[in-house]
């Protein structure tokens, strides 16, 4: 009855917006988790055992709806319940429905409130962390591209993939990593050191993307920089691969992989083709794609693909485009 009072008094087209925001399996089950306390996408990643640029678009949009909020504290980002009166009072009543003894609900409460890493600790869906079919297919595309020269230095931005940082490393002399969250910096170096290779973690300087003072923290610059699946804001996708550009060392290579679903927009209302606009955004940073092929695994679609600088684009590498 809450739920019905309260919509009776809201304008009717957000109202709309909120159902259709709550209207989905996992942004519900964050909801709810967001209503019992302020959580970091580390934590809702844990709970749901969903990757963290998954979870992170779902956020987005209960923000965007109004049902959310973000909370910065120092360099991390926290989600609770909206400060909004009504909005709040459609999350309570939706959330009243809910039988709070559903098996589902009851283990995301579990998982999030669980240490840093327990839920990786064992098999189930802690284990996807570290070891998915999605991420041994990255990997793979990796493998499949031919390196004349091996690498002095490598550069992985996003760990969401470790089978990717392990690739990298076994790939350059100096590995480098830089994590978007304190969970994800645990597993990699944990994952480095089970692994026995080399490599070193540093924290992003934001839980999105690559930015310039990610760049100035390490120091120098790659032979290699793979950017790992991140699934940034469109807005933010440009600057991304500006600052993976300029990491680059002169004839390095940049390796990109990305969500298909993150890079269908419409442009200027064309709707321009996810392999076309990733082409485009290469070559507004300066690089040439060498390579550029469509993976599914896991029931994600994603674009990997193999950049050079311009000037470096015609060295004889072998790699072929498939599209």
């Amino acid at each position: 009855m809450q739920l019905f009072n309260f919509m009776a008094a809201t304008d009717s087209s957000k109202v709309l917006g909120w159902l259709k925001a709550a209207g989905e399996a996992s942004r519900l089950r964050l909801l709810a988790l967001c209503a019992r306390q302020d959580l970091s996408v580390s934590d809702l990643a844990q709970a749901l055992a969903h990757s963290e640029p998954r979870v992170s678009r779902h956020l987005k949009i209960l923000c965007e709806a109004g049902l959310l909020q973000r909370l910065r504290q120092g360099q991390w980002v926290h989600y609770r319940l909206t400060e909004s009166a009504a909005a709040a009072g459609f999350v309570h009543g939706l959330l009243g429905q809910l039988d709070r003894s559903d098996p589902v609900f009851a283990r995301d409460r579990a998982r999030a409130e669980a240490p840093p890493g327990a839920a990786s600790a064992g098999a189930g869906a802690g284990a996807k962390t570290l070891e998915s079919r999605l991420g041994r297919a990255l990997k793979g595309f990796v493998e499949a591209v031919e390196v004349r020269e091996q690498p002095g230095s490598a550069l992985v931005v996003g760990v969401e993939h470790l089978e990717l940082l392990e690739s990298a490393a076994s790939l350059a002399n100096e590995c480098t990593a830089i994590a978007h969250s304190r969970r994800a910096a645990q597993s990699a170096r944990a994952f480095a050191e089970r692994r026995g290779f080399s490599c070193r973690v540093l924290l992003a300087a934001s839980s999105e993307g690559l930015c310039q003072k990610d760049i100035e923290a390490v120091g120098q610059s790659f032979d290699t920089v793979f950017l790992d699946h991140l699934a940034v804001p469109d807005s933010a996708f440009p600057g991304m691969l500006a600052c993976g550009r300029r990491a680059l060392a002169p004839g390095g290579r940049l390796w990109l992989f990305e969500r298909y679903e993150s890079l269908e927009i419409s442009r200027e209302k064309v709707v321009e083709h996810p392999i076309g606009r990733l082409r485009r955004l290469l070559g507004d940073v300066g690089l040439t794609c060498e390579r550029l092929s469509p993976i599914e695994a896991d029931g994600e679609h994603v674009l990997a693909a193999v950049a050079v600088p311009a000037l470096a684009a015609p060295r004889g590498t072998g790699a072929r485009s498939a599209a």
